[in-house]
């Protein structure tokens, strides 16, 4: 019987949905057709298996041939049915055995010389492969990000003909690579110690970095937010293994080279004021949704700078995320949803010229136009900033190369890493994290601290939302600062955060 089947994996999401490629070969006129609802690189491996079987000295039988990715609604793009296409032919046409195709995914793009290309999503599919009890097969240039899984049934070829002789002759692959070598390290990144000055903002910094608060700074051009915000990575836990894998496959659907030496390190993404909602949330016009800029920052920081040159609507785009933790994008005829737990950093002027309250006298901002570009900030978004804080300029005297220096990342993050540690033990989340329930139980004030909270509320004209976020970076206070309990002054700090709120 000529036919054949291959299996193999498409992309939806974070997910690798299985695929099943069938190929028959019958009379007739040679020609080949793929059918399974294939996008237009699909369509077109055809053209690339003809090269790669012909420069690999193997056959293409002049038949009329028939492939099909079933199932045969779910979207097939890209070039990573390239490989099992060309096996099928080869094993429906008796050039390899097909029998030795049985528990093995293939994936890849096949060059018109038969060499195997890298594909995206490689990631996904391996841990796909290893739950369905699979081997995989893959391009050799996606050793290093697929080894990640662990899964030892990985193997990686070069070209086409390394994948013949495994099935023929049983010929080995290279397997995964060893990454328990691998340790999370911040040699080469920006330190703490280059912002000068700046002691209010950089306790705000430490505050957000122990308890994975978002943070919004305003001050004029040049006083450092930019730097404070570059430097917030650096305070921060390593994420573990199990979050590590799961960036690594939200960047692998990206085409994101992986980086040895970023394994397990927090990601920095700051994208530019003209982005989109879909460079934000996810999309595209493809087959294929694919993530955006809040789930690339999965498990790290999202820093906007010049928040109120954003499109409102863009902005708008982050309530949903902040709060769930995840996005789900829908569209008419597919749906998928992707991680997108950020830590957001915000940045922006207080005025539109940046230089509202400069001593110099420079800015001729009227009240009306700095009231309408404040608002340009919708109050449910500032709503889920924890922190907000005013960035004044650097006095020129700590702008001195013989000036005093503050500390530096090595200094603070043994300080964040301890209260993170706390929080864990205590909640299992992070303080920013803390649902309804477990604030109530590990935020406790006294009578005194409560009336002292109640008169910030009605003064500032706080919402629910925000008294709760104030209670939660109290008690990341706390736990900066070894106490049990949340004190007054941890309180006070915590409500001064929250001065932006007030219209100051």
């Amino acid at each position: 019987m000529s036919l054949a089947l291959v299996h193999s994996r498409a992309q939806s999401g974070v997910h690798a949905p299985e695929v099943r490629i069938e190929v028959h070969l019958a009379g007739g006129l040679p020609a080949v057709s793929i059918v399974g609802l294939p996008d237009a690189a699909v369509r077109e491996s055809r053209d690339r298996v003809r090269a790669a079987l012909q420069c690999s000295q193997l056959e293409l039988p002049q038949r009329r041939i028939t492939i099909n990715l079933a199932p045969a609604d779910v979207p097939k793009d890209g070039s990573r049915f390239d490989l099992p296409i060309a096996l099928g032919i080869l094993a429906a046409s008796g050039q390899v055995p097909r029998e030795a195709l049985r528990g093995i995914e293939f994936h890849g793009e096949l060059a018109l010389t038969g060499e195997l290309r890298p594909i995206d999503g490689a990631l996904p599919a391996v841990l796909a492969a290893a739950r369905a009890g699979r081997d995989i097969v893959l391009p050799l240039e996606n050793r290093a990000e697929a080894s990640l899984a662990r899964h030892p049934g990985t193997h990686f070829a070069r070209t086409l003909l390394e994948v013949c002789a495994l099935l023929q002759q049983g010929r080995e692959l290279p397997g995964p690579m060893p990454l328990d070598d691998i340790v999370p390290g911040v040699e080469g990144e920006p330190d703490l110690a280059d912002v000068r000055g700046q002691p209010h903002a950089r306790r705000a910094l430490e505050v957000a970095a122990a308890g994975a608060h978002n943070l919004l700074m305003v001050g004029p051009p040049g006083s450092g937010k930019s730097m404070l915000a570059m430097r917030l990575p650096t305070l921060l836990p390593a994420i573990d293994d199990a979050q590590a894998i799961e960036c690594a496959a939200i960047a692998s659907l990206c085409g994101q080279t992986f980086d040895p030496a970023r394994w397990r390190r927090p990601r920095f993404r700051a994208p530019h004021h003209t982005a989109t909602a879909v460079a934000l949330t996810g999309g595209g016009g493809g087959a294929t949704l694919r993530p955006g800029e809040i789930s690339l920052a999965h498990h790290g920081v999202l820093f906007l700078d010049e928040l109120p040159e954003w499109e409102r609507r863009t902005l708008e785009v982050l309530r949903e995320p902040l709060e769930s933790g995840r996005i789900v994008i829908s569209r008419a005829a597919r749906q998928a949803e992707f991680p997108a737990r950020f830590q957001l950093v915000a940045a922006m002027n207080p005025c539109p010229c940046g230089w509202a309250g400069d001593p110099a006298g420079r800015c001729h901002c009227s009240n009306e136009q700095v009231a309408r570009y404040r608002s340009r900030i919708s109050g449910p978004l500032l709503d889920r900033i924890d922190i907000q804080i005013e960035v004044p300029r650097v006095p020129a005297a700590d702008l001195r190369p013989d000036g005093p220096r503050g500390e530096s990342s090595a200094t603070v993050r043994p300080r964040v890493h301890a209260a993170r540690e706390r929080q864990m033990q205590r909640a299992g989340v992070p303080n920013a994290a803390l649902p309804q329930s477990l604030t109530e139980r590990d935020c406790t004030l006294t009578s005194n601290d409560r009336a002292l909270l109640e008169r910030a509320i009605d003064k500032l004209h706080l919402s629910a939302r925000a008294s709760q976020r104030i209670l939660r970076v109290a008690r990341t206070i706390a736990d900066l600062a070894g106490s049990d309990a949340i004190a007054t002054a941890h309180l006070a700090e915590a409500i001064g955060y929250r001065r932006l709120d007030g219209g100051g």
